[in-house]
């Protein structure tokens, strides 16, 4: 099924491909389209570049621009059918439409990849794994969301009085919560597949959020971070490479000021005492930075880097993004 030779350790990376890199929430109609489908490309050739190199790539994904319109199109049709005297049902919540992404998405971007890898003529099967990661219930982001989905509010004073609004570096967006992922449910699953030789398509949107529920779990109204998930992947997989890609073509101090200075490469501590004196926003690289700490305190062998789609060969050597030392 692969062409990766099976008979010695191969390198392996968790690739993280931010939603607002595939759908910027700033961008709108034909715009939108042709930057979606240009980070897509550039995203396809990173990870066909890493398997030609004898890696093998797990690949999770972003949701928040396109949960958050789903979330919208719910809210209208519940309005709508209110509005009309019908007795709707209540909406789903958000763990659903995490699911629903993760199936939207992992289908486009399987389905992209699977051509880009017979382009090259490779053979590697790519597969789309729905996957839970489970939560804390009694986790305080539940009563202080801070994660934001959906599009730019260009109009405050027609948001619902129910909905948290939070500055992102982008503009007003609408804010629900993410709680910290304790452990991904299907873990086993996706290592079963790796080692089976496929490229794995897991955790989009950061997980479908459930808790434990008997002897089970149930879905919550939440959506994690998929850059918190994508460090705990990396560090249960043992992988020797985590790659942040996101719109954002690395990690600056100082950002939208004279002073503005990118840095190519930072120690933990430099980025722990960046993260305290604000220089990194939780609305917008804060997450990031957090989750890249994550990884590299768990396994100091890691090489976490954060670049834009299509570079990530060149921060893996040092040329471009920022990596966490």
């Amino acid at each position: 099924m692969s062409d990766i030779p099976t008979k010695a350790r191969h390198r392996l990376a968790v690739y993280a491909i931010g939603g607002n890199a595939l759908s910027d929430p700033a961008l709108m109609g034909g715009e939108a389209s042709a930057a979606a489908a240009a980070a897509m490309d550039a995203v396809l050739c990173d990870v066909v570049d890493l398997l030609e190199a004898g890696t093998r790539v797990v690949i999770t994904h972003g949701n928040g621009p396109q949960v958050g319109e789903m979330l919208l199109m719910e809210e209208a049709l519940f309005d709508r059918r209110r509005d009309d005297a019908e007795s709707p049902p209540p909406p789903e919540g958000l763990d659903h439409w995490v699911a629903a992404t993760q199936g939207t998405l992992g289908h486009e971007i399987a389905t992209r990849l699977d051509s880009a890898l017979r382009e090259r003529g490779r053979h590697e099967q790519v597969a789309t794994l729905l996957t839970r990661v489970e939560v804390d219930p009694d986790d305080p982001a539940f009563a202080s969301p801070t994660k934001p989905i959906g599009p730019l509010i260009d109009d405050l004073d027609a948001v619902p009085n129910d909905w948290k609004i939070g500055e992102t570096a982008a503009g007003p967006r609408r804010l629900v919560a993410s709680p910290a992922p304790l452990s991904i449910v299907d873990d086993d699953a996706i290592a079963a597949l790796l080692g089976a030789g496929a490229v794995v398509l897991c955790a989009g949107g950061g997980g479908i959020p459930v808790v434990k529920h008997g002897d089970g779990h149930r879905g919550v109204d939440a959506v994690i971070d998929k850059d918190r998930v994508s460090a705990l992947l990396a560090t249960s997989l043992a992988a020797d490479m985590l790659v942040i890609s996101t719109a954002i073509d690395a990690l600056r101090l100082d950002f939208g000021k004279e002073s503005e200075r990118t840095l190519r490469e930072i120690s933990r501590t430099e980025a722990e005492q960046h993260m305290e004196s604000g220089q990194f926003p939780s609305g917008s690289m804060g997450p990031k930075v957090s989750a890249m700490l994550s990884a590299k305190s768990a396994n100091p062998e890691m090489q976490v880097v954060l670049c834009q789609p299509g570079e990530a060969f060149a921060a893996l050597r040092g040329e471009a993004g920022t990596e966490i030392t």
